[in-house]
């Protein structure tokens, strides 16, 4: 009985959301032009018919009728590359299985045995409920150039229910697309937008899903589906369209991130610490024993995210070229210069290099070579791997008992930290030709003014990520609370909230 209004809540919640979205459907249809009177191209240049003239005289010579203007052909959609595409598609495979199953294993394997089963089931239930969310309304918001002085901060409802998505599919087949058409920005792209969308909406589920470390074993699963769906429209759709979209202002000013340091590491490190804050520690956290349970779960997911992360990083060229290979590349060399990094730090501070040492370390690397990852060369690549490693390790011991609070998997230690060092390294290390055009033939090499670039987008993201993201939280807190009571938590989550339990 206790937890019947949470119920309540929840449940109005997941049927309000539909009817407001089907009204919002019905509304844009009706409001829409008919196809009867919107006026067509061809439409706009047709001739009146021609007035009869009087007959010329005999003597004079035949004039020819003026000739009629053909219609305009409407313009063609770019041609799609199909390597590009197979290896778009190959990506996006890549980056969902880093949430499923691979953050999922390495969350799982830091818990205790009473909360595994709840642990795999927020990364699923988070794959699930971002997925229909960037379906409905999170890529349109993302991803289209907006309108008027809102664009650079939020896209348009062009893509609402991706409506318009299958323009130009014709015999089976489809077209390559203009990200962000009519708009100075404009990118034609290699591959087409229904690949682009997905590739994108598996970066929309894991960094939402990042955010589940830090309230580990003590969350309820209601608060934890609602946080979730509000979080990934409020706070990372508009920071995607900041950073990423063509229009975005963040991109305007020249900020770095290939992949996400930004959008999806500092982002969820911050709005995990403010999960820390806000739902406080865990019942015993200080003295009771909070050792992992299965650290083999827990290396096979670390695993799955160091081989999806090459469809993270790599990925984000959209084409198979190049500067893929390099961001490839890279992110190999970073994560094993981190995984080191972290090892030898704890060897030397510990005394012993432990597995769940190697392991953040690998992680933290993958995190802090993201935003750098088509922006550098290898050698560049080991220094921000050693710093992520090193650095993250003092963040996820020393400073998180230093200021006493309760990161339960290191979510802010490590993808918070990591995604700060990385973003501002790739300003000092960004070598230009790797992101040269036509256009700017310098490309954005490493800077000063490259890095003050880089610390105004860390500090905007950490700002608006933490601010909303306490909103949220206190909105939850106060309506059907955050966690579950002190009994259920020693209990464990596993049976209090999904009745089931690992024998």
């Amino acid at each position: 009985m206790k937890r019947s209004p949470a119920r309540a809540w929840l449940a109005a919640f997941f049927l309000a959301v539909p009817i407001l979205l089907t009204g919002a459907a019905a509304l844009a249809q009706t409001t829409a032009p008919s196809p009867a009177t919107t006026p067509t191209a061809s439409a706009a240049i047709q001739t009146p018919a021609p007035t009869p003239a009087p007959a010329p005289a005999a003597a004079a010579p035949a004039t020819p009728a003026p000739a009629t203007p053909a219609p305009a052909a409407p313009a063609k959609p770019p041609a799609y590359n199909s390597g590009d595409t197979a290896w778009m598609m190959t990506s996006s495979a890549l980056v969902l299985m880093m949430t499923v199953p691979g953050l999922a294993l390495f969350y799982a394997g830091m818990v205790r045995k009473k909360n595994i089963l709840a642990t795999l089931m927020q990364s699923f239930a988070i794959t699930c409920l971002v997925t229909i969310v960037w379906t409905v309304i999170g890529y349109s918001e993302a991803f289209t150039g907006g309108t008027g002085s809102m664009a650079p901060y939020l896209g348009d409802l062009s893509r609402f229910m991706l409506n318009g998505i299958a323009d130009h599919i014709s015999q089976g087949d489809d077209s390559a697309f203009i990200l962000a058409p009519g708009t100075p920005g404009a990118t034609t792209m290699t591959i087409p937008e229904t690949v682009y969308m997905v590739f994108q909406m598996t970066f929309a589920i894991i960094t939402p899903a990042l955010i589940a470390g830090a309230f580990a074993e003590r969350m309820k699963f209601s608060a934890m589906c609602i946080f979730m769906v509000l979080w990934s429209l409020l706070v990372y759709s508009p920071i995607a369209h900041w950073v990423w979209a063509p229009t975005g202002w963040l991109n305007g000013i020249g900020t770095l991130d290939f992949a996400g340091g930004t959008v999806v590491h500092i982002n969820a490190g911050i709005a995990g610490l403010m999960c820390c804050l806000v739902m406080g520690k865990r019942s015993g956290y200080g003295h009771d024993n909070m050792s992992p349970f299965n650290l083999t779960y827990a290396v096979i997911g670390a695993s799955l995210l160091w081989v999806g992360w090459f469809g993270f990083n790599a990925g984000s060229a959209t084409a198979a070229n190049g500067r893929a290979g390099m961001a490839f590349a890279v992110t190999q060399i970073a994560t094993a210069a981190a995984a080191l990094g972290w090892m030898f730090a704890e060897w030397i501070a510990k005394g012993k290099p432990s597995v769940l040492g190697i392991i953040s370390g690998a992680v933290a690397g993958l995190v802090a070579i993201t935003p750098a990852s088509g922006f550098v060369l290898p050698g560049a690549s080991i220094v921000i791997g050693v710093a992520a490693g090193v650095i993250c390790f003092l963040s996820a011991t020393y400073l998180k008992h230093l200021l006493g609070y309760d990161d339960s998997l290191d979510t802010f230690g490590v993808h918070g930290i990591g995604g700060i060092v990385g973003a501002l390294l790739t300003g000092v290390f960004s070598y230009g030709p790797l992101s040269a055009t036509s256009s700017n033939p310098a490309g954005s090499p490493g800077s000063l003014a490259q890095v003050i670039i880089q610390a105004k987008a860390v500090g905007v993201t950490l700002v608006w990520s933490g601010l909303i993201s306490l909103a949220i939280l206190l909105i939850l807190n106060f309506t059907i609370g955050l966690r579950v009571s002190r009994e259920e938590e020693v209990e464990g989550l596993d049976t209090v909230l999904h009745g089931e339990s690992i024998g």
